[in-house]
């Protein structure tokens, strides 16, 4: 792997250590919770999976930041979490959250591979990027075994190639839509399983919240994930296709005792909102339709000052810890 006393840490580097440090000290908080209420054993076997690789990937990044003499972040540690609340989410809702963490640390490990460029960095990625892939294809056969991921929409096979001849292609107002792109359905379908999964999400989390801002702000996400969900069933719906996802809400119990942390919540939700952006910007980057582009931008804006809304909270409370920045030269020269 070579001697890497003397190079030191870039920017993209030590920022994708950081917020893998998050992630997994929270990942850590979550599947704790989840193995003490989990009666299927595939799911607890799968659950057992994440956890050892949470704190696998927890304890090399820490090794990271102290061999670079860099303050380990506070992340999320025991009191962010009561591992004696009584149950919030069922089962199936346990496999469908770790099955959502397998598709988001996959890209972010691709992320972070691409932009490393140190070799024992690059190891450290492309290890994390193997062991997901194998969690997220165990989760997902089993998710199909017990009926929560539901195939997407099969499609006609053509019988030939074609070339597009219309510039109506792209329009999407009134009568000129054309039916719906294998990459449209796709995301439409996609999008509309992460806000199935987020609806319940911050059902629960509106039950146990003790700020009551912080409850009102899970309230409101509940209700923008149900709108999202309408929107992309409403266009998988005139192209005559069948709904992208299936409802998770009964998935909650009617526990108000709360599992975690005000801090803990609002942070999970951050990090969701965040991932939900990038979805619908490359969603709509594959979307040549002119009607799902304007929605998708439309939708964007909606969550975006959703999280600007969440960020003002956890300013106010102290809970954002500040990630990795330049210097402040201007502030400097003062």
């Amino acid at each position: 792997m070579g001697n890497h006393d003397n190079i030191k840490l870039t920017a993209p580097e030590i920022s994708t250590l950081w917020a893998g440090y998050q992630s997994n000290s929270m990942a850590i908080c979550g599947l704790k919770y989840f193995l003490m209420h989990v009666d299927n054993e595939d799911i607890r076997s799968i659950i057992e999976n994440a956890l050892t690789l949470s704190e696998q990937q927890l304890e090399k990044t820490t090794d990271f930041f102290r061999k670079e003499d860099y303050p380990v972040p506070q992340g999320f540690t025991e009191k962010d979490v009561n591992l004696n609340a009584p149950r919030l989410f069922s089962d199936k809702l346990y496999l469908a959250f770790v099955f959502n963490m397998t598709v988001v640390n996959l890209a972010s490990h691709v992320a972070s591979l691409t932009t490393a460029v140190r070799s024992d960095l690059l190891q450290f990625y492309a290890d994390c990027l193997s062991d997901s892939e194998e969690l997220h294809m165990k989760t997902k056969e089993f998710s199909k075994e017990i009926g929560i991921h539901i195939r997407a929409p099969h499609i006609p096979t053509p019988s030939q190639i074609d070339f597009v001849k219309k510039e109506s292609f792209t329009a999407g107002w009134l009568t000129d839509r054309r039916p719906l792109l294998g990459s449209e359905i796709t995301n439409l379908v996609f999008n509309a399983r992460r806000n199935s999964l987020g609806q319940a999400v911050m059902t629960g989390f509106s039950q146990v919240a003790q700020s009551k801002d912080v409850r009102k702000y899970f309230e409101r996400g509940r209700e923008i994930s149900k709108k999202h969900i309408e929107v992309f069933n409403s266009i998988l719906s005139n192209s005559y296709l069948s709904d992208g996802t299936i409802l998770l809400t009964p998935e909650v119990t009617e526990s108000t005792d709360p599992p975690f942390s005000d801090k803990f919540m609002m942070v999970l939700t951050s990090s969701l909102i965040a991932s939900g952006i990038g979805q619908y910007g490359m969603s709509m980057s594959l979307s040549p339709r002119h009607d799902i582009a304007v929605q998708y931008s439309r939708l964007m804006i909606e969550i975006a000052n959703y999280a600007n809304d969440g960020a003002s909270i956890m300013i106010e409370n102290g809970w954002m810890e500040q990630p990795p920045m330049a210097a402040d030269r201007k502030g400097l020269a003062k």
